[in-house]
């Protein structure tokens, strides 16, 4: 059976050759669809128009990327060999055009990707299309020296030549102009985020808002010089973030102080790792995955996503945004184990051929004291240091004493707490996150835990 695949997720490919599919119920009224590729190097960008894979282009100069046309009625295809695309391509998008109509139109869409002897692997299933006339599907993209698949699903209003502008393809005439590009403004008239392509940090980057861009390229320079300090130049790492959400951090929430913690914190993954976003979790009584951070996306990204426990009016049903989570499902208390064995389970799932670092901020109030060591101990053999930081002066229970209980092959544990987080200057900071982190990475890999 197929991985079934949803909206953010990726996943590793173990094969160098792939069939991809779209799917959908061909019926009299509805539009027929034209599946596409664009091949994009570092940059986010095709390196020339040459790159663009569809009817009218159906081989890329490589050989590596084919679209190999329409088999039946409701169905498109293309294939990609990874082991033939060019040194310099680091992705290969996945998109489609909905001729004479919108997606919102077709019954059972989905992308189906097969390896090359036709046996199933993934598929993602398209719910939420509404007028969009083009799509972005997924993406084939590289990680470090692995190919992995990442399932995107972002719709645009504006037909083809929005995505392909977007990707740098030359495009002789612009849309009608009562077409809205989904992008910027929704049915409703709703600001909506740039679609999250993850070109890579610098493409990323210059999505920003100046004044946030330029924070952020400074703060990145700054993480990179306390990295230095420790020895640890050119370190790559995965960064999760995880933030407390319990009924107690209201008032950091309220006060802006956890949005500026995600700010600072996205340059520590800028600096460590070149995918452009950041995977995060929050927690209370429960824990709930958020959607990656893609650093271009960064302000919508707090708009929508750092909220706390919704106290006021916590039993009003509320009208959540795409990829929002409903609050009160994950409470006001203090349960810390549950988000730290979903991160456990997380990076088991997604292995990485690089280090993850965890960045998780609570302001206490810890008091699951042994299932929180269980966890800890547990992940003592895992490819994960965790990197604990308190705001406030409440208690932190077995967190703070970590770094002294016996027994553990490698630390995997740092603890630090500040009083205002918002007070500590940027190099401080992170002097202060990246203190242990480095050694343990030293040391993990004499222990054979890291390659």
């Amino acid at each position: 059976m197929p991985v079934a695949m949803s909206k953010g997720a990726n996943v590793a490919l173990g094969t160098t050759m792939l069939r991809i599919e779209l799917v959908w119920s061909a019926s009299a009224g509805v539009p027929d669809v034209d599946v596409s590729a664009l091949l994009l190097s570092g940059s986010g960008k095709v390196r020339s128009d040459d790159d663009f894979v569809f009817f009218n282009q159906p081989s890329h100069v490589s050989g590596a990327v084919v679209h190999t046309g329409k088999p039946r009625p409701g169905s498109d295809t293309l294939t990609v060999d990874t082991s033939r695309l060019p040194a310099d391509i680091d992705r290969v998008v996945i998109a489609a055009s909905a001729d004479g109509g919108t997606f919102g139109q077709l019954q059972g869409l989905a992308l189906v990707v097969r390896d090359g002897a036709d046996h199933p692997l993934l598929r993602f299933d398209i719910t939420d299309a509404s007028v969009e006339s083009a799509f972005l599907f997924g993406e084939v993209y590289r990680r470090g020296e692995q190919w992995k698949f990442r399932a995107v699903g972002q719709g645009y209003a504006s037909g083809l030549y929005g995505i392909a502008t977007d990707f740098g393809i030359t495009v002789d005439d612009p849309p009608p102009p009562s077409h809205v590009d989904s992008r910027t403004q929704s049915p409703r008239g709703s600001t909506t985020t740039t679609p999250p392509t993850s070109g890579g940090v610098a493409a990323e980057l210059e999505r920003l808002p100046v004044d946030m861009r330029k924070r952020l390229e400074l703060r990145k320079k700054q993480v990179a010089v306390s990295l230095t300090k420790r020895g640890a130049t050119g370190l790559r790492a995965r960064v999760i973030l995880v933030l407390d959400a319990s009924g107690s951090m209201s008032r950091l929430y309220d006060k802006g102080v956890v949005a500026g913690v995600v700010e600072r914190m996205a340059a520590v993954a800028a600096q460590l790792d070149d995918d452009g976003r950041m995977q995060a979790f929050t927690f209370a009584s429960n824990s709930a995955r958020l959607p990656d951070l893609v650093l271009g996306d960064m302000p919508e990204w707090i708009r929508l996503h750092v909220r706390v426990g919704e106290m006021k009016g916590f039993g009003r049903r509320r009208n959540l945004a795409a990829g929002q989570i409903d609050m009160r499902t994950v409470g006001i208390q203090n349960e810390e184990q549950k988000v730290i064995a979903d991160v456990r389970a997380l990076v088991r799932a997604d292995p990485q051929p690089v280090p993850t670092l965890v960045l998780f901020f609570s302001d206490g109030g810890v008091y699951r004291n042994q299932e929180i060591e269980a966890e800890l101990r547990a992940a003592v053999s895992e490819p994960i240091f965790w990197q604990f930081v308190g705001l406030g002066r409440a208690g932190f229970g077995v967190l703070e004493r970590f770094d002294t209980l016996p027994d553990r092959r490698v630390d995997n544990v740092g603890f630090f707490a500040v009083d205002k987080i918002e007070k500590v200057s940027d190099d401080k900071l992170y002097d202060l996150l990246l203190s242990e982190f480095p050694s343990w990475v030293k040391e993990a890999r004499k222990h054979g835990i890291l390659a």
